[in-house]
Parts: C-alpha cells; sequence; structure tokens
C-alpha cells in the first residue's frame, strides 16, 4: 500500500496509508502520543520495579520513534533494556530518513535515530552499552516467545482496519511471550479488546489517553 510522510499537530512527522486514510500515529501529534502511552505510562512505570534488565517487546516497530524515545530513556536513567520491535512491513530508507523526531530531542541523540533503521534486522545490535536492539520481520501471528518481555507496547493499527490483530489468539501469543506481572500498554481503550485481554488474565487500567482519544490501556497480566 502506498504510504507518505505527513506532520501531526504537534509539529512532529508520521507515515499515512493513503488506501486507509490512517496514520502510524495520531494526527493530533505522534510524539505527544509516545510520550504519554508509551513512555510515561508504560516505561517508566515499569522503571518503578527496579528491574536490572528490562525486556521489552514492541508489536508495529513501525517509524522507530518508541523504540527511540525509549533508548534515550534508557540513558537518561541509566537502564539496561533489551528492545525487540516486530514489524511486517518495515519502512524503506527515503521514508524513515524523511521524519524528523530527532529536531525534538537532545542533539547528542540525533544520529542514533538513523542507526536504530540502519541496523540489520533478525540479530541482536547493540546501540549503546545499555540499549540492545532486535528488529523482527514477521507478521505477529507468526510471533513466538516465551516467559521473555517485561513490557509490551501494542501499537498495531487500529482495530477498524485490521481487527485480526486484536484478536484473543494475537494476544494470547503475547500473553505467552510476557513474564509475570509483565506490563502491556496501548492507545486503545476498546471494549472488546480490553475484555479479551481481561479473559486471558490480565488486569485492565483504563487511563487519560493523549490528545484526541478520550483513555488508553495499560493491561497487568497477573
Amino acid at each position: 500500500m502506498k504510504r507518505k510522510v505527513i506532520e501531526t499537530e504537534d509539529g512532529s512527522s508520521t507515515i499515512l496509508v493513503e488506501a486507509w486514510g490512517e496514520s502510524f500515529h495520531s494526527i493530533h501529534g505522534a510524539i505527544q502520543e509516545a510520550q504519554l502511552v508509551y513512555i510515561e505510562n508504560g516505561l517508566r512505570f515499569v522503571f518503578q520495579k527496579n528491574i536490572e534488565q528490562i525486556h521489552i517487546l514492541e508489536i508495529g516497530f513501525g517509524t522507530g520513534l518508541n523504540c527511540f524515545m525509549t533508548f534515550i530513556e534508557s540513558e537518561k536513567n541509566q537502564k539496561k533494556i533489551f528492545y525487540t520491535g516486530v514489524e511486517g512491513f518495515p519502512l524503506q530508507e527515503d521514508e524513515w530518513s524523511s521524519l524528523n523526531y530527532q529536531r525534538f530531542f537532545d542533539p547528542n541523540y540525533e544520529s542514533k535515530f538513523s542507526l536504530l533503521h540502519q541496523k540489520d534486522w533478525e540479530k541482536e545490535n547493540m546501540i549503546s552499552s545499555g540499549f540492545s536492539l532486535m528488529k523482527k520481520q514477521l507478521m505477529f501471528e507468526n510471533i513466538v516467545f516465551e516467559n521473555q518481555f517485561d513490557l509490551v507496547y501494542f501499537d498495531a493499527f487500529g482495530f477498524q482496519f485490521q481487527p485480526e490483530l486484536w484478536s484473543e489468539s494475537i494476544f494470547t501469543k503475547i500473553k505467552k511471550a510476557m513474564k509475570p506481572n509483565g506490563v502491556l500498554v496501548t492507545y486503545a481503550c476498546k471494549g472488546e479488546v480490553n475484555r479479551t485481554l481481561k479473559k486471558l488474565g490480565f488486569k485492565i487500567e483504563k487511563l487519560q489517553g493523549p490528545p484526541g482519544k478520550r483513555e488508553m490501556t495499560r493491561a497487568i497480566l497477573i
């Protein structure tokens, strides 16, 4: 499907899938959304557990924004992170190189955004002494992990476009991939999805959403 780079309301860019009229991030602000959903309500929440090495799974590596912001947080807080990003259709260089995220952060990190994209897929890459990145190109239904992750960023396309990505079978695979008391965060707060998560043994927390969304979900595996 044809994709193009657009600017969101906070000035940061995202990718629009033209056939759907759907973007990778909220049009109200890509960075604002990522900051609230994945960093503040996900990563910093897990930081409070004082885990020595945090293992993160991202479902939908996409533009690499969540990964980039997580890397910056790991550097600032001196936290050791092992990051696995899963993506079925990786961006091409002409796409990711047109994104403008670097200008919103400390210039010392500017080169790291390109590095995240340039590193090889299907192998572990050390981005810094405290941050390891593994990018895996595969469809979400084909993920096979077990008891590995402390935190999951669930950042798939919206339910209305790809409901199969929000199915019980997908979340069963994700549950299997998570450690006990693991945390899953997502921008969505759809009743059907939360009921599925609850059925699978997650405790559901509805939190204030980013601009343009009333609520988001944090789910804790109990």
